[in-house]
């Protein structure tokens, strides 16, 4: 992974088994003590930190500076429920194990400089509109939708975590959105299946195959 931007040592880190990206808001529940004394600077300081997604005892290098957004409730104990969100990709440099929270030296990554492929990214927002339109009923404005990227719209959906580590890792708007595209499609697919099983069901109280 080639790294570009600014390069930040001792930045806290928190491996976790889920994976996030810009944009998308996540809830933490925060109770060991190195990560009680962690979120604690973040939001005295206001500082970012870092999810990375821990598998299977592998560490990604590629994760998501967040920043914490509200505490939404702190308990006697130094427990804290918060709500974090995604503000840009990080690639982790070097391990760093002399803070009491793991940290790390890390770069920001930025995006190869390419031509916006403004054709995709209609058809992407315009599958994004239709899956949000068949799962919630709601219809998104024209302006909401035309300023979303593809970090925007999949940090609302409910991905598997190879598919977003697989677009935190990618250096160009115009290949996520090309990501983004496949991933809506297919869960565009899933709903149609899922109104065909429901409507087969209410028919006989059995879903058939073939």
């Amino acid at each position: 992974m080639t790294t570009s931007g600014r390069v930040e040592p001792e930045f806290p880190l928190f491996p976790l088994g889920l994976v996030t990206v810009p944009a998308e808001a996540v809830p933490l529940h925060i109770f060991e003590e190195r990560y009680k004394t962690m979120i604690g600077l973040c939001v005295a300081e206001d500082r970012p930190f870092g999810i990375v997604w821990l598998a299977e005892d592998e560490l990604h290098r590629v994760g998501c500076a967040c920043r914490v957004e509200e505490v939404l409730e702190q308990l006697p104990d130094g427990r804290m429920n918060i709500l974090a969100r995604g503000v840009e990709p990080i690639e982790v440099i070097e391990r760093q194990s002399h803070l009491p929270y793991p940290s790390g030296v890390v770069a920001v990554l930025t995006d190869t400089p390419e031509t916006p492929d403004l054709a995709l990214a209609a058809e992407a927002r315009s599958a994004y509109r239709e899956l949000v339109e068949r799962a919630t009923g709601r219809e998104l404005e024209a302006g909401e939708l035309a300023a979303m990227s593809a970090y925007a719209m999949v940090a609302t959906v409910e991905f598997g975590l190879e598919a977003k580590q697989g677009l935190l890792e990618l250096r160009s708007e115009n290949r996520r959105l090309n990501l983004a595209l496949r991933l809506f499609r297919a869960a565009i697919k899933r709903l149609d299946f899922i109104d065909l099983a429901q409507t087969r069901a209410r028919s006989n109280g059995k879903v058939r195959f073939g």
